[in-house]
């Protein structure tokens, strides 16, 4: 069998790698210069390759359709997806929330791996080579045009080009075409795992602060819709950071609500455990400005921010502060409020939100209910998770049963 594969990033080449190990013929056709360019990029250049919890937490991560991925997720876990980069010659190493890297720290090593893995099952690759469109005849794939105008003929296509985020990387919705062509439909197209621009003007004066060990939550019209722990990083338009990217997944289905992010900083202790806190330094500074006397509390960056909030004259002595300012304090320090009024664009979003609508696609294979021979991997699917290896598993889940030889 002569299977064509479109689409040079993590589902592409893992999909041509098992056509391939199955024995047949496999084309690999990449329209940038080199294979895994927007791998190269993910986790800062470090690459998470995969998040090494159990498969029913993997699913818990996986915001969109998670039932579509079970059989993509048993059959090709991420255990599996491990042993094989190590087989392939890059070792890993486990880090904090499980997430998954090379021990080099180096994401070149992951697509060097793969790129091995490909010459060692004889793919054709075809660098610098844009696939224009499918050559479908009678409901079934013949192959592909490519843009010199070419005929490559087929038995089976794996669209596997990636979404529309860091379109620098060659990501610009060409498998989005492909579908609609062949006759599926491509749900609503959002960035994800993307900072949060803010209303607040405080954002600014804590540009650079990054902040650890923090609670968020999310609220659409007063109501909780995610809530985490972690890392975050204010920016000059808002908000950025494992968290905040995170949280970012879950904004698309509440357009058009009040959305309002809440920082927690203190998120180890309770609103009166703090409150106690804070009386305990106030008694060993009650003779100082209260501007003085949030040292011990607070990043520096923060402290005129939160004296600001809390209402409280900065210059005022400590030991005059009523009850009322001190508990407007604590509040801020536990839910400091920010109004999100939106996400950065796609150049900026880590994933897409949306695509092709899985309920037109066979999940044991990823074949297309539409076109017999046309099958689908990847970010070009409408699937997504929250951030720490499990979006890249998708890839190498859904890449690997596309590449499977049907029984």
């Amino acid at each position: 069998m002569k299977v064509i594969v479109i689409g040079g990033g993590a589902a592409g080449m893992l999909a041509a790698w098992q056509a391939a190990k199955e024995g047949n013929e496999v084309l690999l056709f990449e329209k940038n210069e080199k294979l895994g360019k927007k791998l190269f990029i993910t986790g800062k250049g470090r690459c998470n390759v995969t998040n090494a919890c159990e498969i029913e937490e993997l699913l818990d991560h996986v915001v969109t359709n998670k039932e579509f991925l079970y059989s993509g997720f048993y059959t090709f876990s991420n255990d599996r997806m491990m042993e094989l980069l190590e087989e392939l010659g890059c070792p890993l190493k486990v880090e904090r929330g499980n997430r998954v890297f090379p021990v080099s720290d180096h994401s070149s090593d992951v697509i060097g791996a793969l790129e091995r893995g490909l010459r060692d099952q004889r793919v054709k690759i075809h660098r610098k080579t844009r696939v224009k469109s499918l050559v479908i005849q009678n409901e079934k794939i013949q192959g592909v045009r490519i843009e010199s105008g070419d005929v490559i003929s087929g038995d089976k296509v794996i669209v596997a080009t990636g979404g529309m985020s860091y379109p620098a990387t060659g990501s610009t919705g060409d498998g989005y075409e492909f579908a609609r062509k062949a006759g599926h439909h491509v749900t609503k197209l959002s960035p994800a795992l993307v900072p949060f621009q803010v209303k607040e003007e405080f954002c600014r004066q804590l540009m650079g602060l990054s902040l650890r060990n923090v609670g968020v939550t999310l609220t659409a019209d007063g109501k909780k819709v995610y809530h985490d722990f972690g890392e975050m990083l204010f920016t000059h338009f808002g908000v950025s950071g494992p968290v905040v990217l995170s949280a970012s997944s879950h904004i698309a289905k509440y357009q058009g609500k009040e959305l309002k992010f809440l920082i927690d900083l203190k998120p180890a202790l309770s609103k009166e455990q703090l409150d106690q806190r804070v009386l305990k330094d106030f008694k060993k500074m009650s003779n100082k400005d209260f501007g003085n006397s949030l040292d011990e509390l607070l990043p520096k960056k923060m402290i005129p921010v939160m004296i600001e909030l809390s209402g409280i004259e900065q210059h005022k002595k400590v030991h005059e502060i009523t009850k009322k300012e001190r508990e407007r304090l604590v509040l801020g320090m536990k839910q400091m409020e920010l109004t999100i009024t939106g996400v950065r664009g796609f150049k900026e979003a880590i994933i897409t939100q949306g695509g092709v609508d899985v309920r037109e696609i066979q999940p044991g294979t990823m074949e297309s209910k539409k076109v017999r021979g046309l099958y689908f991997a990847g970010e070009v699917l409408d699937l997504d998770a929250v951030t720490g290896g499990f979006n890249l598993q998708i890839a190498w889940s859904t890449g690997y049963l596309a590449g499977m030889n049907e029984n």
